[in-house]
């Protein structure tokens, strides 16, 4: 059998355009869609060129679920059809977020909606049926951990459920849409189908000094995993979140997820050194994200080490740097770029079986707060990209900085380090 792309010893260097979707609106809420935002949908294919014009073998791309399925029983893959075959025309390898964050308008629980694992399953089975000859790296939910803290625990996105039994409520029905997902692509697909699991690397430190937060921290720690413990079939009466998850997923369906499990051929690992570790403080009480946020602590490259070790013995699969940056000038950019790839070759030298780094991403993107606000796009633009998004009579355009220079430069030595193995 011929060994998968990511089996052949390489480390991967691709890229990722930012595809958050947030459809749903009420008063004083904006929708949400990234693409619409940075005018990706008009510009696709010029933004596929200028991915693969930077050395990206690879490019992590989401697809507008609430777009595609605009009612029950309805399916419109047009333009998704010719973003698709723009990238495979590019000479990218296309990794697809299937869901990143976001449900069809028509879904009137979103996520909590006891449907929605049939539906997703839909939507899958649909997905891959459609492009089964020429798309085979998935992953089935992009960072499951935020969709459950914002749409679960601090009620900021649909259907606006709070607190940790919201959070539980949540996790679960996403958990058994992600293994229905998952399961239904395997099949659609075959063999030549790969699982990226993707999750964000959120860390708490601090509760040594504030000891009043130990137990939320405590619980904190274990919840980033829940979604990923649940599909792969690891919650069992050991778990140490089991009395919270009990209400939510009875026994018997435990056990359905124990003898349903999926596990990931690539385990993604989401870092941002100035956003993944949150700081808790002595007689400080924050609700965590962006409404009433923690502070953050740099942990720099030892966060991302400690981040792609520990997934990697977690859950015993190559591991992929599925999103990194800093939110900052081009040369606090380009600095970490170097640290963070830099680090990863050396823990590739050390043993550690890492296949893939990702910059996220290929330009700028807005902030989420853009949902809460009536101020315009320009407002809320997050310098992070290897291309300035700047405003013209003609839209946006993308205008290449020093650190695409910096990311090609980088391509060029791996892909000649490949050459020369």
């Amino acid at each position: 059998m011929t060994a998968r792309w990511f089996e052949d010893g390489r480390l991967h260097l691709g890229l990722g355009i930012e595809d958050t979707f947030v459809p749903q609106s009420r008063p004083g809420e904006r929708a949400i869609d990234e693409y619409e935002l940075t005018e990706h949908y008009e510009r696709f294919a010029d933004d596929f060129a200028l991915a693969a014009g930077v050395g990206a073998e690879f490019l992590r791309w989401g697809v507008p679920w609430y777009r595609v399925a605009p009612a029950p029983g309805r399916w419109d893959w047009d333009w998704t059809d010719r973003a698709v075959d723009a990238q495979l025309a590019a000479g990218l390898r296309p990794v697809i977020d299937l869901l990143h964050y976001g449900t069809p308008l028509w879904l009137d629980a979103q996520f909590a909606d006891a449907d929605y694992p049939h539906h997703v399953e839909e939507y899958a089975a649909r997905f891959g049926e459609r492009y089964r000859d020429r798309v085979f790296d998935y992953t089935p939910v992009n960072e499951p951990v935020i969709h459950a803290l914002f749409s679960g625990e601090y009620g900021y996105w649909p259907p606006y459920l709070t607190g940790a039994s919201g959070f539980a409520a949540i996790a679960a029905n996403l958990a058994r849409g992600f293994v229905r997902t998952q399961r239904v692509l395997a099949d659609r697909v075959g063999a030549s189908a790969t699982f990226v699991h993707v999750d964000a690397a959120m860390s708490f430190v601090g509760d040594d000094v504030a000891p009043e937060h130990r137990e939320e921290a405590e619980r904190l720690r274990h919840q980033v995993h829940l979604v990923e413990d649940l599909v792969t079939g690891r919650v069992d009466a050991a778990h140490p979140l089991l009395d919270r998850v009990a209400p939510a997923i009875p026994d018997v369906e435990l056990q359905w997820f124990r003898d349903n499990a999926v596990q990931p051929d690539i385990m993604g690992v989401n870092y941002y050194p100035r956003h993944s570790t949150e700081l808790f403080e002595a007689g400080v009480h924050h609700g965590g994200g962006f409404a009433d946020p923690r502070p953050s602590v740099d942990r720099g490259a030892e966060g991302l080490r400690e981040a792609l070790v520990s997934f990697a013995a977690r859950y015993g699969a190559p591991v992929m740097v599925t999103e990194t940056c800093v939110t900052g000038s081009v040369g606090e950019r380009i600095a970490w770029l170097g640290e963070s790839l830099g680090l990863v070759e050396r823990l590739r030298e050390e043993g550690e079986a890492i296949v893939g780094y990702t910059w996220w991403p290929l330009f700028d993107m807005y902030e989420w707060t853009w949902r809460h606000s009536d101020r315009p796009r320009a407002d809320h633009l997050l310098s992070m990209g290897l291309h300035d998004l700047v405003e013209s009579p003609d839209g946006l355009r993308r205008s290449a900085n020093p650190v695409a220079d910096a990311f090609r430069e980088h391509a060029r030595r791996l892909a000649c380090a490949s050459t020369r193995d």
